[in-house]
């Protein structure tokens, strides 16, 4: 099986895993009102996804920043999003943020391709005056900025590609841009399971992208590809070799690492170098032991069961008064 190797846009790696000591603090406990600006600088970050395919994220963001720390969210109970409605994600994903909210998070991640296309909106409303940042449109610009002939394909979960949300988002950047969209819901279940190459990974990419691909004509073919859910990269490399070296495989890790290391300066929460930092704190929602065996596919360590919490977020939102600082 290979090692996960994301797409050319990122193949950043992860110094050895540091856990901090528990307990975890809970709302901000741990900070005080007279201090709340310098507590927010030493908050965590939060990201989540609807498994274990934001750690792919997680990757990118603690090698782009190894002084923050990270309290990543698995929503493993209620996985794949991308079949769910819209009403279902926009509820998971508010839940999921108001757990993170409430461990005092200074910013959130949303490292899910299909929340981030159908709840970005919603968690920036319900979140503020925290920021959100999402993973599409930071692919989006990654995508228009590697193509050379405007062709660009995207393959995502079936309610990415429903909504059309990054087809609008190349759009709005590059308006000259030819897009077409591929649900490819197959990768995610291969994913999930560790398998990454071999020859059923090879059929079902060959099943997925001929007729994107290989049956298009020259002038039609696409010269970009995104990963357009966070559980693809991790496939990338069998996509490289099916598509060949003149396609580009892009994904929104790398540009996402890059925007949040903007905002976090541009709000003067940056974790200050001296400070320490750089753990990571992993929360899930259902199944521990398999949350670290298939997740260190993704972060591309070995990860502890024992130390991935089980968390249930049903009846959480990101309600008022749970900024980091806040004092309760």
């Amino acid at each position: 099986m290979s090692r996960p190797v994301a797409s050319r846009e990122h193949a950043t790696s992860v110094a050895a895993v540091r856990y901090p000591p528990r307990p975890i603090p809970r709302r901000g406990t741990a900070v005080q009102a007279d201090h709340s600006h310098d507590a927010r600088r030493l908050a965590p970050v939060g990201v989540f996804d609807s498994g274990v395919g934001g750690l792919t994220v997680l990757r990118a963001l603690a090698g782009a920043l190894p002084h923050e720390d990270f309290l990543y969210l698995g929503d493993t109970a209620r996985l794949p999003y991308g079949t769910k409605s819209p009403a279902s994600i926009r509820r998971y994903a508010l839940q999921a943020a108001g757990l993170l909210k409430a461990r005092g998070i200074k910013c959130l991640v949303v490292a899910c391709n299909t929340a981030s296309a159908v709840a970005l909106e919603s968690l920036a409303a319900g979140f503020a005056p925290v920021p959100v940042l999402g993973v599409l449109e930071p692919g989006a610009a990654a995508a228009c900025r590697a193509t050379r002939t405007g062709r660009i394909a995207v393959i995502a979960t079936e309610s990415t590609v429903r909504g059309g949300a990054y087809q609008r988002a190349i759009a709005r950047l590059l308006p000259s841009a030819v897009v077409s969209a591929r649900a490819c819901p197959l990768f995610v279940a291969l994913a999930e399971e560790g398998w990454t190459d071999g020859p059923i990974v090879e059929a079902v990419a060959h099943r997925y992208l001929d007729e994107l691909f290989a049956g298009a004509s020259a002038d039609a073919r696409p010269d970009t590809l995104v990963l357009g859910c966070t559980h693809f990269p991790v496939v990338a490399p069998t996509l490289h070799a099916v598509l060949g070296p003149e396609v580009s495989i892009v994904d929104s890790a790398a540009t996402t690492a890059a925007a949040l290391a903007g905002v976090l300066s541009e709000r003067g929460l940056n974790r200050p170098a001296a400070s320490g930092g750089g753990s990571l704190t992993l929360l899930a929602t259902d199944g521990a032991a398999r949350f670290a065996r298939v997740g260190s596919t993704f972060l591309g360590r070995a990860l502890d069961p024992a130390r991935v919490e089980i968390v249930d977020i049903a009846g959480c939102d990101p309600g008022p008064g749970n900024e980091p600082g806040a004092s309760h």
